[in-house]
């Protein structure tokens, strides 16, 4: 298809490229002159399509709808979706527009990282991330066709569902998730940058999103601060219950809040929309030099294993690293041993990292 994207940013730039890869032919339009030279820089090309098969509204939800009826009345012939994080306000608006309606559908790629911009892009960001679409009640479905396979070719897991429940969800998978990283990296204030020097791996982890773009995410949290703010008093509830056990000192109950957590962290789905997996953890020391991951790596392709995922740790100067794959027990069953026979210094393996 002939894809034009509106809004050269993280998303847009990385569709922008995924798509570039499927063989479509992009274009960016953005004010900023810097990102849209740059995001055009990454998919070569034409810069001057002038009649796209398809527009993607990349712009902040503030702007979409004027940008969605002002590219409407420029290319009618096109079909539209956005990627705006909140659904129901943008979908129930374009309803009142009936011609736009029908050539829209809603969409919110749930992928992102904590860095923005088109020098964050990347090709592969949509692998295995579900991809929401949201059409209007008149949207055409040769228009939600062509968004699902447009998803489904960048490597995301679609799901349809109506707007209003998208931006209630939302709430408590994404929106939720951001403010408590906030949170926790402001309760670090009363700390030393040296006493943060003892920080493990839990704290940078749990913390990864209090990097994320403020302006952008005060619009996302205003918008939808219905939703958001039933979910924040669930968690004062959750905190609250937390700290009667700890005054108490009752350790069984503890316990008990502990476990409940436990269980429903394993409701989450895991990789690729499928039941979370139970992993086990391999640990392996290397030497601190060029290629010792790749040629792990190398090992694990041999060995015919897959990798769920791989943790570092490392400090400046340290002559060793301890780098941990997160397995299956299978894989891990095969790829220990051939490791130890390839005179690797590999450990026992874990339940945890």
């Amino acid at each position: 298809m002939d894809i034009r994207i509106i809004g050269a940013g993280l998303i847009g730039a990385s569709i922008g490229l995924a798509a570039k890869q499927r063989g479509d032919s992009v274009t960016f339009e953005d004010l900023n002159s810097e990102n849209l030279r740059v995001a055009q820089d990454l998919v070569g090309g034409d810069p001057k399509s002038s009649s796209p098969d398809l527009v993607v509204i990349a712009t902040p939800p503030k702007q979409a709808l004027t940008v969605l009826l002002e590219e409407f009345e420029r290319n009618p012939q096109a079909m539209f979706i956005d990627i705006c994080g909140l659904k129901s306000e943008l979908v129930h608006e374009i309803e009142s527009f009936s011609e736009l309606a029908s050539r829209f559908c809603g969409s919110h790629p749930m992928a992102g990282r904590e860095l923005s911009g088109p020098t964050a892009a990347r090709a592969d960001l949509f692998q295995g991330a579900t991809w929401v679409l949201t059409p209007t009640s008149q949207t055409d479905p040769a228009v939600v066709e062509a968004a699902r396979k447009l998803a489904s070719d960048l490597g995301a897991i679609v799901q349809v569902v109506p707007a209003d429940l998208h931006d209630e969800v939302i709430s408590t998978v994404s929106h939720l998730p951001q403010l408590m990283s906030t949170i926790l990296a402001r309760a670090l204030t009363h700390r030393t940058d040296d006493e943060l020097g003892l920080s493990g791996q839990g704290l940078r982890d749990v913390t990864r999103l209090a990097e994320s773009n403020a302006k952008l995410w005060a619009d996302l949290l205003i918008r939808n601060r219905r939703n958001v703010s039933m979910d924040l008093e669930r968690v004062q509830k959750e905190i609250a219950e937390a700290l009667i056990h700890l005054a108490q000192q009752d350790e069984l109950e503890l316990e008990k809040f502990i476990s409940k957590g436990n269980l429903e962290k394993s409701r989450i789905p895991g990789k690729h929309g499928g039941k979370s997996r139970d992993y086990v953890y391999l640990p392996i020391v290397i030497e601190d030099k060029a290629g010792q991951l790749a040629a792990i790596f190398d090992e694990c392709a041999v060995a015919g294993v897959n990798v769920e995922d791989l943790f570092i740790e490392h400090s400046p100067g340290q002559e060793t690293g301890l780098i941990t794959l997160a397995l299956s027990q299978d894989d891990a069953n095969i790829l220990r041993p051939h490791l130890v026979e390839k005179n690797w210094r590999v450990h026992a393996l874990r339940a945890n990292r």
